[in-house]
């Protein structure tokens, strides 16, 4: 014979518990504490010397960019600068000629610049933004990396005043397929 229960089942602790907890949790038991939680997190993350939105939307730490130049471009420099200002840790190689580096990272002549950089296992070809690099590493498309040919007025590291000259930031491949990454 099966046994159901009835409307009004004997009191067991289990039920008192799960009777209390229901109550404990009800919305306005559940808001508050999220309150209370917050209020300790803020504490903790202050207490850790971390302020404003870093504390409750911590981003995972961005790769180093590996950075060729020349040792005379001081756009370079300044991009290097930039990428820095924007939470990149860079390291910076000077070299009198950067030919063997495009070659060997499969940077087409096309879209050669005045630096040749690595990072997260992109390459990263002239005065791209550092917003730019940070989608890059976000969506990870299937593309070798990114470039911005020539020296545009404007671009990070070509700063003068407030002239701006459009500019394309390319993706490209190993054969030298293009397209467009972001506009300027």
């Amino acid at each position: 014979m099966l046994c159901f229960p009835s409307k009004d089942p004997l009191p067991r602790p289990e039920y008192a518990m799960f009777q209390s907890l229901r109550q404990r949790l009800s919305r306005r038991g559940l808001a508050a504490s999220l309150v209370v939680i917050a209020v300790l997190l803020g504490g903790v993350a202050a207490s850790l010397g971390v302020s404003g939105s870093r504390a409750l939307a911590a981003q995972p730490a961005l790769p180093e960019v590996l950075v060729y130049k020349t040792p005379t471009c001081g756009c370079c420099g300044k991009w290097i600068a930039h990428l820095r200002a924007n939470g990149f840790t860079v390291r910076a190689i000077d070299l009198e000629d950067l030919s063997p580096i495009r070659s060997d990272w499969k940077v087409p002549p096309k879209l050669a610049s005045c630096h040749t950089a690595k990072v997260g296992g992109y390459v990263v070809e002239g005065h791209v933004p550092a917003a730019d690099i940070r989608r890059l590493l976000k969506t990870r498309p299937r593309v070798d990396g990114l470039s911005v040919p020539g020296m545009p007025v404007g671009s990070p590291g070509m700063e003068q005043g407030n002239v701006v000259e459009p500019y394309d930031v390319l993706a490209f491949n190993a054969a030298g397929e293009t397209r467009v990454f972001a506009r300027h």
